[in-house]
């Protein structure tokens, strides 16, 4: 009988020792990891909440990086909004200092100063941040402005804002240079002034005529186009009797010339002289006055009315508002007169002026929001049918949200719009509206850059669209919506902030195109008028540059970034919180105890060793030992 050897290799024993040894072994990775396993099977239950945490590490890393770039784009934008707050603040110094010499091109220091400063401002606005504009809204791979060469000056193909400011001038001036108003005498004793078309957007408008001229007749403002006349009566005026004459000018500003009688030799700036030869002539009186009126209208004309043309082209060229015009409308009386403000719906309506005829039922939808006609009653976007065109208007200007209010003047009514793209007006009664002057549906806006419609200018009575031969200044996103949500990033799970920007936004674009104007605008060293020129239009210029309640400024712009910083910042916040959470859960999961491993080895390492004295041993066994 033979003794079979002992097999170690295969013995229960041997596949023991090997068992510590590959457990002496994980621990001593262990140890020198201080993780559990190398593999996800050797991790243990708790690995299911390790996975789903370092998956939100994951998530927050992404965030944090986001974060990141989205403050460096608005940091960027901050430092160009503050070179636009510098920028304006320097111009507006310059434009309300006192001092007003001319160089030869017809311009002050300040102006000088402004037209450099306008091609600072553009720079400005076509920051970049890598490879993306911040000022350009979605079109963030579009430069957000054109060169500022290319704007003032123009193209070989487009005109720039010098020949808009220019064609507006000649246009608003009139061939006789008087603001496009016609003044004749009717007869020996009388004076009339009128406006040249009705309904033309150019020129000086009369607003009101106020006298203390002892035995005179004042009519008007009426009719249309609208005029006014003054008819002595054969009485002379006494000493210090008045006329004023108020006047709008083409950018809403109000201008009044006042006209007093006197007998003083030689007669004082600002009065007409009474008639003093025997017998008195008041006729030659009329004739004095006429004369005063034409002087005061012509000198009115060559400086504030320029200036105001000045700033007006600017908003042609510079603003997307715009408004649809109403062709004159008047009564149907022996003696026409013009609808006004005042003129019903429907009706009982002024004397002097046509009811449209609206009726209960009808409807006027502007932009998509209906007005309804009731008789009485009106609530919410209802109308009653007694209400007056200013009424309708006020709800028209609601719905389209216009910073300008709708006028009506000379019987011509115009809707004004800060979109002109989205101006829709239909109604149910065609009729009606056609009687207010909108013969066709829709009504839709003209839309900018607005030029002057014909040739000589001079002689124009229409705005066109301007876009096929004009510059484009802005060339980036110019869609519907807030320029904010143009540039959106998700920062937290359910967090998302806006930081774009646009560089037509009102803050930014009246500022760049008060700067234009000033920059831009010359005149004649040598004129008689130059002096009022520039100092109306450096009224009008830090006017604009001022901060107004109601209107977006370039501080509101910084506030809606610094709000969108703020979040991030709240949003890292917990981030970091919740980061250093999520780290516990996963190295509670994974981690391995130091001192737990190391008594484990050693635990192991004694079982090892005892394992290894019983191998031994039985190793040394024989059929000898064993007898």
């Amino acid at each position: 009988m033979s003794i079979s050897s002992i097999n170690y290799s295969s013995s229960i024993l041997g596949a023991q020792i090997r068992n510590i040894n590959q457990q002496l072994t994980d621990l001593s990775t262990q140890l020198s990891t201080g993780k559990l396993s190398q593999n996800y099977s050797g991790m243990g239950t708790n690995e299911g909440f390790a996975i789903a945490g370092r998956s939100q590490l994951s998530n927050i890393a992404a965030y944090t990086d986001t974060i990141t770039n989205v403050n460096v784009n608005i940091n960027l934008a901050n430092t160009a909004l503050q070179s636009l707050t510098t920028i304006r603040n320097t111009v507006q110094t310059g434009s309300a200092s006192t001092a007003q010499d001319l160089n030869v091109n017809g311009q002050t220091i300040a102006q000088n100063t402004a037209a450099a400063q306008f091609g600072s401002m553009v720079g400005v606005l076509n920051t970049q941040s890598g490879n993306r504009y911040l000022f350009s809204g979605t079109a963030f791979n579009t430069q957000s402005v054109a060169n500022a060469g290319d704007i003032i000056n123009g193209t070989t193909t487009q005109a720039g804002f010098k020949t808009v400011m220019a064609e507006r001038q000649a246009a608003d001036l009139g061939a006789n240079g008087m603001g496009r108003l016609v003044q004749t005498q009717p007869t020996p004793s009388s004076v009339k002034v009128s406006e040249d078309v009705a309904g033309s957007p150019f020129g000086l408008k009369l607003k009101a005529v106020s006298s203390t001229l002892t035995g005179a007749t004042v009519t008007g403002p009426s009719g249309s186009p609208v005029s006014f006349s003054v008819d002595l009566n054969g009485v002379n005026p006494n000493n210090g009797d008045k006329l004023s004459v108020q006047f709008t000018l083409p950018d809403g500003s109000t201008e009044q010339i006042d006209l007093t009688a006197s007998s003083a030799i030689p007669t004082p700036l600002g009065s007409f002289a009474i008639d003093a030869s025997t017998p008195v002539n008041p006729n030659n009186t009329a004739a004095n006055l006429n004369t005063a009126l034409n002087t005061a209208i012509t000198k009115l004309a060559n400086t504030s009315l320029v200036a105001a043309s000045a700033i007006t082209a600017g908003d042609n060229f510079f603003n997307t508002a715009s408004s649809a015009i109403g062709t004159p409308v008047n009564n149907q009386a022996a003696t026409p007169a013009p609808i006004t403000g005042a003129t019903a719906l429907s009706g009982a309506s002024p004397s002097d002026s046509i009811s449209p005829g609206f009726v209960a039922g009808d409807t006027i939808t502007v932009n998509g929001t209906t007005l309804t006609f009731v008789a009485s009653g009106a609530t919410g976007n209802q109308l009653n049918v007694g209400d007056s065109i200013q009424t309708l208007m006020s709800k028209i200007d609601a719905i389209t949200g216009t910073t300008k209010p709708s006028t009506v003047h000379g019987g011509s009514i115009t809707i004004n719009t800060d979109d002109a793209a989205s101006l829709n007006i239909t109604t149910s009664n065609t009729g009606a509206l056609g009687a207010l002057g909108f013969g066709s549906t829709p009504v839709t806006a003209t839309q900018p850059p607005l030029r002057v419609g014909s040739s000589p200018a001079s002689s124009a009575t229409t705005l066109v669209n301007g876009s096929a031969n004009t510059v484009k200044w802005y060339t980036g996103n110019d869609g519907p919506g807030s320029p904010r949500s143009t540039a959106m990033a998700r920062v937290d799970d359910s967090v998302t902030v806006q930081y774009g920007a646009q560089a037509d936004e009102d803050a930014i674009r009246q500022q760049l195109q008060a700067i234009a104007v000033f920059g831009t605008f010359s005149t004649s060293a040598t004129s008689q008028y130059a002096g009022g020129q520039v100092a109306a239009l450096s009224l009008r210029t830090t006017q604009a540059l001022t901060k107004q309640p109601g209107q977006q400024h370039l501080e509101d712009i910084q506030t809606d970034l610094a709000m969108a910083q703020n979040t991030m910042k709240d949003a890292g916040t917990r981030q970091t919180q919740a980061k250093a959470q999520l780290q516990s859960i996963i190295d509670q999961a994974e981690s391995a105890s130091p001192d737990q491993v190391a008594s484990e080895i050693l635990s192991l390492q004694n079982a090892l060793q005892a394992s290894y004295q019983v191998t031994s041993n039985l190793a040394q066994l024989s059929l000898v030992k064993f007898l």
